[in-house]
Formats: structure tokens, sequence, C-alpha cells
């Protein structure tokens, strides 16, 4: 029997077109870290790597199909290192509000196209009209398994005092951890070309650009647990500068509009 003949065939079956068998669409990459600094309020530190993490996805929520990204960057909290979420764009309205009023979410309205085509990878991201992510590959074949593993995100669960007022808040800035562990069905590299695209809407090219990029693959992962839990307090003075933020993402805004070119 050859080496090849050896290996269990991990590819996904099931039925034609059933959207429980697409892949996650990860993308990584090397920002600047002073980049993600600014981004991360009082209370959450950069990670050891100043990485960014694009996951782009087609997945029932709760029974339909949602597209959607997330856009994430390596942090820590109280000395456990995670992702801190700048957003999650999708394109099905019912699912925006109800996550970020309950659990901080920074859910946002995007126009999501990802699709694959025999080996193909074809991936766009658009809000407002400002395309802002854009990704074309080949998948090069399964690569082996990684390990079960844990992540942790970090969302911030907040709201400012009805009628404005300054530095108020009805309920005032607090981490919510998001711990999810995860298994891999199979996976598959992917070669191709990450464009991140000027958008006053979703600044991530002028916010967080791409120093070194570090590769792609198509995941088909296995949920083995999610825990959702409400962490300690932000400080509420320092995280001021931070509550002003695009639509329902974590993008830095002025008074909710979006910032000027």
């Amino acid at each position: 029997m050859s080496a090849d003949q050896s290996k269990p065939d991990t590819t996904p079956k099931g039925n034609p077109g059933d959207i429980l068998n697409w892949p996650i669409l990860k993308i990584d990459y090397r920002t600047d870290a002073e980049k993600v600094a600014a981004l991360l309020p009082p209370g959450i530190e950069p990670g050891a790597e100043p990485n960014v993490h694009l996951s782009i996805y087609n997945f029932p929520v709760p029974d339909v199909p949602e597209f959607g990204i997330f856009i994430t960057v390596d942090a820590d909290y109280r000395g456990v290192a995670g992702q801190y979420t700048l957003g999650y764009g999708i394109d099905q309205e019912s699912a925006i509000f109800i996550s970020r009023d309950m659990n901080g979410q920074p859910k946002f309205p995007c126009d999501v196209d990802y699709y694959r085509l025999m080996d193909r990878v074809s991936a766009r991201c658009t809000h407002q009209g400002y395309t802002f992510v854009e990704f074309t590959g080949q998948s090069t074949g399964a690569i082996e398994n990684p390990p079960n593993h844990e992540e942790n995100e970090w969302w911030v669960k907040v709201s400012r005092a009805v009628g404005g007022a300054e530095k108020a808040y009805d309920f005032p800035p607090h981490v919510v951890r998001v711990k999810s562990s995860y298994g891999t069905a199979h996976v598959e590299n992917v070669e191709g070309e990450l464009r991140l695209l000027p958008s006053p809407w979703d600044p991530i090219a002028t916010l967080l650009p791409m120093r070194e990029y570090q590769g792609a693959r198509l995941w088909w992962m296995q949920f083995l647990g999610r825990e959702i839990t409400l962490e300690g307090a932000l400080d509420p003075d320092g995280f001021w500068p931070f509550v002003d933020t695009i639509g329902g993402s974590r993008w830095p805004g002025e008074n909710g509009a979006p910032p000027k070119d």
C-alpha cells in the first residue's frame, strides 16, 4: 500500500448544495504592532504578534444561510491569549441587533460573495457600496489536519446613557469572552491573492495595512463546544474614545459617522 493510500480520506461528503459542507475561508496576514495597539481599548493588550485574521463563511444562523466575514486581531485579556473582534459583516439583518445587544458581538450589514468552483476560490466583501476585501485563489489540495484546539474571542458589551451625556453609560463596558473548542474534519491549502481596498466604512486597508501575507486555507470545522460569558469591566473613562464606532463594528467612528477620507 502506498503512503497516499494509507491516509484516510477526509474529503467532506454529504448532500450536494448543503451549506453545512461549506468551508470557512481563513486568511492571515501581519500588520504593524502600533496599528493593532491603536484599536484596542485599555484593558485589552496586543498579542505576541500583530496578526490579522479574516474568516469568510456561509453558515446556517440559526437555520438559514448567513454569508459573512469576521475580522480579528491577536489580543490578550488578563493574561489569556485570544483575538479581539473588530466586526462581523453579515448579509442577514435579523441576526445583527440581537447579537450586538445580547452579547456585544459587533455585527453589521455586509454583502459577501463567496464561492468555490472546482479548485478556484473567490470572495468579495462590500459595505455601503465600498468593496473592502477581495480574495482570489486556487486550492492546492488537502493538508494535515491540525490537532483539536481552543480559541478565545474578546467582544465588548456596552450601552451609552440615554441622551448622550459625556462619559455616561447605562451599562459600562465589559469584556465578553467567547471560548470555543474546535476539531477539524478537513483542511485544504489555498494559494491566492488578498486585496485590501480603501473604504470609509471598513478602513482595514488604512488602519490594518498588510505587511506580510501569511496564507489562506479552506477549513471544514467541527464544533466541539462554545461558552459565552461576561467577564470583567473595562475602565469606563479609558473606553470613552472607543465608544463611537462605525455601524455595529468596532472600527472607530466619529459620532456614528464614517471617518472622513
